[in-house]
């Protein structure tokens, strides 16, 4: 069965919003995502998912419009040294996808300048989310909250997130959990992720970049980090949290089919695309390439009672095949090459029945890579009886394949030679079976 990764490409950096947006455009439900925003006793914020261009491109935006602004997509407030006015997030929007939490005052959790981790972990589990986007939910915090612990020399029940911060930062990770969970892939794949340079502007003035709650977290997750030459912050905490949290896979499929790419906006206008790129990729290799290792001795001086047994002893524990080759050896004697074909992680498992079962002294091993059909076996009903039929498919084509059991016994049972017995069942499966 063919699986589905989620790659999450990070070479134009990656933020709370551009990583919602994107998983919006995937096809994640916009409907489920702001029933469960709505869920949470929280307010002070509007959500607008709207289609903008990025560098051309149409992409998605997912914007969380604070009634207080917090500057943090503007640039001059960020980069420069002049007071700011008239902040985007202060604008009047109007959208059918415009979805206000203003006047939800008796949902409200208790307001405070801030918010520490335990305000912020009752506000996501008082939500209506299942179990498994609640828990990425918490676990992207709990990242969040251990970088800004290790960065300012406190301990993590010590961290605060200022007030605005913290709606910002709760709506952008709860929506990126809700909406992972509505995709649900198979596995998920994050690329190295791409900063860029120079300084920025945060509440306690001129940072560099990469942030330190960025390369905090990158050192503790063991995350792959480019720098860039644009001057800016591409990777945002909450960015580096979310890729953080994912299970990555270390690498993409050998081969795949693009099922749909999403694009995530970014907010600020930096020398790069601007957006975050994720695709569902449709494996076309899980069931039909992996690696196998070919283990082999050369034996001279054995029984062949002593090497049936070893054949049979392997077969059991899991090879994927044995067989004898005769040869000549030193001396002209005549021998037999020992051939084992088995998983990597069967190899001590192979060697160690070889070594108690023959009088061999060493075994060669060669790592090859395989490539094999997608195969099952079918119980199917035939005119004969019940028989087990080997299904294997290649790109468009299906071939069959009756078990010899199956075989022997209906040809047995009618009196009917193997070869012909064989070529019925073949024929009435490849007839009568669709898959």
């Amino acid at each position: 069965m063919s699986q589905t990764t989620l790659y999450i490409e990070c070479t134009s950096g990656i933020s709370g919003d551009m990583a919602v947006a994107a998983l919006i455009d995937l096809g994640a439900d916009q409907k489920k995502l702001i029933q469960a925003l709505d869920s949470l006793p929280m307010s002070g914020y509007t959500v607008e998912i709207k289609d903008v261009l990025k560098s051309g491109i149409r992409a998605c935006d997912f914007n969380v419009i604070l009634q207080q602004d917090n500057h943090d997509h503007d640039m001059n407030y960020l980069h420069g040294n002049q007071p700011v006015h008239n902040s985007k997030n202060q604008h009047t929007h109007s959208s059918e996808n415009l979805h206000s939490h203003e006047h939800q005052s008796q949902k409200e959790h208790a307001h405070h300048d801030a918010r520490n981790l335990n305000d912020i972990i009752e506000i996501i589990c008082a939500g209506d989310l299942t179990d498994n986007a609640r828990e990425l939910a918490l676990q992207i915090f709990r990242i969040l909250a251990e970088a800004e612990a290790s960065v300012h020399g406190k301990n993590i029940d010590e961290v605060h997130f200022h007030e605005v911060g913290a709606v910002d930062s709760i709506v952008d990770i709860v929506a990126f959990a809700v909406c992972l969970d509505n995709l649900a892939p198979d596995c998920i794949v994050v690329s190295a992720l791409t900063d860029g340079s120079g300084q920025i502007r945060c509440q306690h003035g001129l940072i560099p970049v990469p942030v330190p709650a960025v390369t905090a977290i990158a050192s503790r997750h063991q995350l792959s980090l480019k720098f860039s030459s644009v001057e800016g912050e591409l990777v945002t905490p909450t960015g580096a949290a979310i890729a953080a949290a994912l299970k990555s896979d270390e690498k993409l499929p050998t081969q795949f089919r693009i099922k749909k790419t999403g694009f995530g906006a970014g907010k600020r206008d930096y020398a790069t695309a601007g957006f975050l790129r994720a695709m569902l990729l449709e494996s076309l290799d899980a069931d039909t390439q992996d690696t196998i290792l070919t283990l082999e001795t050369n034996i001279d001086d054995c029984s062949a009672e002593a090497l049936s047994f070893t054949m049979k002893q392997l077969l059991e524990a899991g090879a994927l095949d044995v067989f004898f080759i005769p040869i000549y050896m030193k001396k002209n004697r005549p021998g037999q090459l020992l051939k084992v074909i088995c998983l990597p992680e069967n190899r001590k498992t192979m060697e160690s029945i070889i070594f108690r079962n023959t009088t061999t002294i060493g075994i060669r091993c060669q790592e090859l890579q395989r490539t094999k059909l997608d195969r099952r076996i079918l119980a199917v009903e035939t005119p004969w009886g019940m028989a087990d039929i080997k299904c294997c498919t290649y790109e468009n084509d299906t071939y069959y394949y009756p078990e010899n059991d199956s075989v022997c016994h209906l040809a047995q049972q009618f009196g009917i030679g193997f070869t012909e017995m064989y070529g019925q069942l073949q024929n009435y499966v490849r007839e009568h079976t669709t898959l």
